[in-house]
């Protein structure tokens, strides 16, 4: 037995199978419905409910208070509806959304190689294509990890029967230890996706600013590399940010990009190198290479950053002194086990603000 539930404003019809989640059904339907956690905890997929009925699920009394419950709100991620409905969700209709459906996968490892001392670069081949946008990301289950992990995918959308990660390991993360000590190549690993509404606004010719620190490269790359494939022309600057220059990782790709593609500019920033390093580049953090660089003038362009919360905290306070506005930045935070995320941690859970 399955129930329509009509969303509002968006007018978006989904059929919810028996026992299935109205967040579940919407996401593999490619209707987009703002989450987070994705179990009941973090109130971020709060809906109201216009008509009909459902089972709150395991609703946290946090997230969904008491007085929530009898105005008729439920949380999208934990709701079974029990007759067809009509909800109200708190939606931004994004023109450039492309709303590609969620699929659940089983892939085979084809490629594991280390790209930094702390990063591995993680290759999986799919047993069917995965439509996705540039900066979107999927959920990988580990074997013996409680729950899934969240990892950005670094290739562009033109590869979709492959999947590139880039996985930083977390000190004290059971996935991230797993992935970078025991995993193999032939191993098979299930996943779903993809997630998220960290994209490109094509529809908007600005210029980009790619600010990235860490493995959250891995947006930014699957994003500029799909630009140039399309042959987009507005002016590009990726800002990479590493510790030293054994972090520094996929320069050479970078500097190849630059070197063949007018519109793309690559300045890479080392905040701490080793006098090893022989370091003629710009020494500091990624966002005061943005900084320099654009001599604090950011307007005119679009942003997107993507790395660890001090980062991006750091990135928009410059962007937005430097005249960008609330509207013009894009992101995603890696929330790890070292950031103090609860456990079972998403690693990394992305959340956009």
């Amino acid at each position: 037995m399955s129930y329509e539930v009509t969303i509002e404003p968006t007018g978006d019809v989904i059929e919810v199978e028996d026992g299935q989640t109205i967040l579940a059904a919407a996401l593999r339907q490619g209707v987009w419905l703002p989450f987070a956690c994705g179990h009941g905890t973090c109130a971020t997929c709060k809906v109201q409910v216009l008509d009909g009925d459902a089972d709150i699920g395991e609703a946290s009394p946090f997230a969904l208070m008491d007085v929530e419950r009898d105005e008729g709100k439920v949380l999208a991620c934990c709701a079974i509806p029990e007759s067809d409905m009509t909800i109200e969700a708190d939606i931004d209709v994004d023109p450039d959304f492309l709303g590609c459906p969620v699929q659940d996968f089983t892939a085979t490892v084809t490629r594991i190689v280390d790209l930094s001392p702390s990063i591995k670069g993680v290759t999986l081949a799919l047993p069917g294509p995965m439509e996705f946008q540039a900066g979107q990301y999927v959920n990988v289950s580990v074997p013996g990890v409680e729950g899934t992990r969240a990892f950005s995918i670094a290739n562009p959308p033109s590869d979709n029967s492959n999947i590139e990660l880039h996985i930083r390991k977390v000190p004290g993360g059971a996935a991230t230890s797993y992935i970078h000590e025991r995993l193999t190549v032939g191993q098979k690993l299930d996943l779903s996706g993809p997630y998220g509404q960290f994209f490109v606004r094509k529809s908007d010719q600005q210029g980009a600013i790619f600010i990235a620190g860490g493995s959250g490269l891995s947006s930014p790359q699957s994003m500029i590399i799909d630009l140039l494939e399309q042959g987009d022309q507005r002016p590009m600057v990726l800002f990479q940010g590493a510790r030293n220059l054994a972090e520094l990782y996929n320069r050479e790709m970078f500097e190849s990009l630059a070197n063949t593609h007018d519109n793309f500019t690559y300045v890479p920033a080392l905040n701490e190198p080793k006098e090893s390093d022989n370091w003629q580049g710009f020494v500091g953090f990624v966002h005061q290479a943005a900084q320099h660089y654009f001599d604090d003038r950011f307007s005119g362009n679009k942003a997107y950053l993507c790395g660890p919360p001090p980062m991006i905290d750091a990135a928009i306070t410059a962007l937005m002194q430097g005249r960008l506005f609330e509207r013009d930045i894009h992101m995603e935070r890696f929330f790890t086990a070292a950031d103090g995320a609860e456990e079972p941690a998403r690693s990394a859970l992305f959340k956009r603000i």
